[in-house]
């Protein structure tokens, strides 16, 4: 947990303080990055632009509204969302890929899975599946406030979010029986 002292002297430009925030906050702003992109790469740049932000918007941070984890946070989701859309032109419906076949079984319990494995099953989906599962799932957002950030209709954002879990839902199987 940062104090408010940190904070102020961030505010004030202060390099030290700046590292001791950065030290104690990005493991958990490089793990948002990496579920809204499918490489380290993509993360990293998503990172280092979310981490201007946060130094340059600093002064607007108020502590009595929320915590800073949580204002870091929404920077970070923003900046990945604003790489996603300069990706694309627009927000392409993905379908499932070609082969692809649909179980009917019960839930693959996810305690076999570590974090670091889920992760990496999150970033295996198509940019639209990730996208809305993520804003749905992590960040949880409504199907309404998802097509009005990703300029989609409520009917799409459901879709995907559908497609995204049946994704999952065999990979995880997938992977749980090869081991």
């Amino acid at each position: 947990m940062i104090d408010k002292e940190i904070i102020n002297q961030v505010k004030r430009n202060d390099r030290k303080a700046q590292e001791q925030l950065y030290a104690t906050y990005k493991t958990t702003w490089f793990m948002i990055c990496l579920r809204y992109h499918k490489n380290r790469a993509d993360a990293l740049d998503a990172l280092q632009n979310a981490l201007v932000n946060i130094y340059t918007k600093i002064n607007q941070f108020n502590g009595e509204k929320g915590s800073f984890k949580a204002w870091s946070s929404r920077i970070v989701i923003n900046e990945n969302l604003m790489l996603l859309r300069k990706k694309v032109a627009s927000f392409e419906v993905q379908n499932l890929p070609e082969g692809f076949e649909m179980k009917d079984q019960q839930e693959t319990p996810l305690d076999k899975l570590s974090a670091k494995e889920l992760t990496t099953l999150i970033q295996k989906l198509p940019d639209g599946y990730r996208t809305v599962f993520n804003l749905y799932v992590m960040e949880g957002k409504s199907h309404a406030e998802i097509a009005t950030l990703l300029n989609i209709n409520e009917g799409t954002s459901k879709s995907q979010l559908s497609k995204a879990r049946k994704f999952l839902q065999q990979r995880i199987e997938l992977s749980l029986f090869v081991d």
